[in-house]
């Protein structure tokens, strides 16, 4: 991603490569503020992924020291969107 993104475009990226790890998501019951493991009930592999995801959607790097802060929706927009501010500049 190499122009500069919106939040609700970030946003939609996100759940975009959520749903590829988490197929039956259902994105209308998913809150933004809560925590995603918890409402998907995924497993360490799955939020793997879907980390991986997030660095290959976003051409960002995430290191494994982030993955405990990115635990909502919410937290995964503010660092994506921070990450690729810092990118650019």
């Amino acid at each position: 991603m190499t122009q500069a993104m919106t939040e609700a475009e970030i946003r939609k990226n996100i759940l975009e490569a959520l749903a590829k790890v988490v197929p039956e998501l259902e994105e209308q019951t998913l809150k933004s503020d809560k925590p995603v493991r918890d409402q998907l009930d995924m497993d360490s592999m799955d939020a793997l992924n879907f980390m991986i995801g997030l660095h290959q959607t976003f051409e960002i790097e995430i290191p494994e020291s982030a993955y405990a802060k990115l635990m909502t929706i919410d937290d995964c927009v503010r660092y994506v969107a921070t990450a690729a501010a810092n990118k650019g500049a």
